[in-house]
């Protein structure tokens, strides 16, 4: 981030001190996006997007207000701190519940995501040229594949952040996503797949996506269920859910509902409620192989981040310890509120969005067993490796899983595929089930939607294969 745009965010800072603010930050944010899409072989407009503004919050008499501006003049962000200032005072008085900030430790760094290849020298003409591959191989591969949208994008987010507890950073997380929806026929029957792989650095992570490879096996896969898969068994049985599910329902069911502004109630409106309450830590969610985290610091993952929106160091949060909830994901507002210190969760997606408490890279924690040890687990029951649909309620209790690619296992062997399973279970019923899980953890990338205005944010989300014992399996 240049010079003179943080030179920028300080004055704003300096202003609002200066003015009478309890409390004062001051964000940089810029975003750069390009990418190119193919529709059914043809080439659509291409995206260049650029955002560049600061934002400024205060409290005043125990009143927050913010508020940004994308002018990067002296005049107008002095503007903008006065603003600020003047909308907390005329609210100060009117407030039934100060806001009050925990004493967590600020942080001073600069870091970034590490990065070979700068996505700013990558051409339109070298991102097409890949989904036009990809487009090649699904043509000439005999699967039938009627409609298919391809996507390839790379952007990159700085930051630049300083607030009157002292807390100064500065940051550049670059990410490669590559998006696609592809349609495959077989006579009458069709089947949809929607795949997303995301990194976070520069584009030589391109290779290691493995697009092509990746998109023509789930093409490949959903011509063979629909020639070949079977009317899937229906009772109690035992289930393997695959890195992709337990990510999902890690994401839905744990990261969630364990964001304290949803058990305060205050995304109520917006993103729903939580089955938590204040007083939840320590209680028993599932079984004791139930372990859920959200890491932002893992490297190369797209929710990848080192210091959060408030200037506080990010951490591992073990939310899920042995079936036990151990940690909520917190901002200073909602830790000061709970007895706590902040985990740095507290995220915005952009200059002109207020952060809030938001998830990173929510994952069920790798176990000891292989794959082919928790089948043979298993007398009679389902592998479920993709999905194809899910839905869960406002309070993250009640979810629906419907399976894509899925097997029938008898016998402590994986047999032939069946279509359709639908796992339609309670949050305690689904943890509470856990009984191994694998040493492999994989992930896959998403856009996390919440707030209002809403922010998307990217995350991951994963985990090993992990069974789960005497489920109630339906059928669509």
């Amino acid at each position: 981030m240049r010079q003179d745009l943080q030179d920028l965010a300080n004055l704003a800072l300096r202003t609002a001190e200066y003015l009478g603010a309890e409390y004062a930050e001051a964000r940089l944010h810029s975003e750069s996006a390009r990418g190119v899409v193919l529709k059914n072989g043809m080439v659509e407009p291409s995206l260049q997007a650029e955002s560049l503004g600061i934002s400024v919050r205060v409290i005043v008499g125990g009143a927050l207000a913010f508020s940004a501006t994308n002018i990067m003049k002296r005049d107008s962000v002095k503007d903008l701190a006065e603003k600020v200032l003047k909308l907390a005072r005329a609210s100060s008085n009117h407030v039934k519940q100060k806001v009050m900030l925990d004493g967590s430790a600020p942080a001073r760094r600069r870091w970034r995501a590490q990065e070979k290849e700068k996505l700013e020298n990558v051409s339109f003409e070298s991102m097409l040229s890949v989904v036009k591959e990809v487009e090649s191989e699904i043509t000439r591969s005999g699967v039938e594949v009627p409609n298919r949208v391809l996507s390839l994008s790379v952007d990159s987010e700085e930051k630049y952040y300083v607030n009157s507890n002292g807390a100064e950073s500065e940051s550049r997380v670059p990410r490669v996503s590559f998006y696609t929806a592809i349609t495959v026929r077989e006579g009458n029957d069709i089947l949809q797949r929607f795949i997303h792989l995301g990194m976070s650095g520069g584009y030589e992570l391109l290779g290691s996506l493995e697009i092509k490879n990746k998109v023509m096996e789930e093409a490949r896969i959903m011509k063979k269920i629909l020639r070949e898969g079977k009317e899937a068994p229906k009772g109690e049985l035992d289930v393997i859910l695959s890195p992709e599910l337990c990510g999902i329902a890690a994401h839905e069911s744990v990261g969630h509902p364990y964001e304290a502004d949803r058990i305060l109630g205050r995304e109520g409106a917006q993103a729903g409620e939580s089955y938590l309450s204040k007083e939840s830590i320590g209680s028993t969610i599932g079984s004791m192989e139930a372990n859920v985290s959200d890491d932002p610091t893992i490297p190369g993952s797209f929710g990848y981040y080192l210091v959060d929106d408030e200037g506080i160091e990010a951490r591992k949060r073990e939310l899920m310890k042995e079936g036990k909830v151990n940690e909520l994901l917190h901002n200073r507002e909602t830790a000061y509120s709970f007895g706590t210190l902040s985990n740095g969760s507290s995220r915005a997606s952009s200059f002109d969005r207020e952060p809030i408490v938001r998830m990173a890279n929510t994952y069920v924690e790798p176990g000891d067993y292989t794959f082919e040890e928790l089948v043979k687990e298993v007398n009679h029951g389902i592998y479920i490796k993709s999905f194809m649909e899910w839905n869960i309620d406002d309070r993250r209790y009640n979810q629906r899983y419907v399976g894509l690619e899925a097997y029938e296992i008898v016998g402590g062997e994986v047999k032939g595929l069946v279509r359709s399973p639908v796992l339609e279970i309670t949050t305690p019923r689904l943890w509470g089930s856990v009984k191994a899980r694998s040493r492999e953890l994989e992930f896959q990338p998403g856009i996390c939607g919440k707030g209002d205005p809403m922010q998307g944010i990217p995350v991951w989300h994963g985990g090993p294969n992990m069974l789960l014992q005497k489920i109630i399996l339906g059928r669509r």
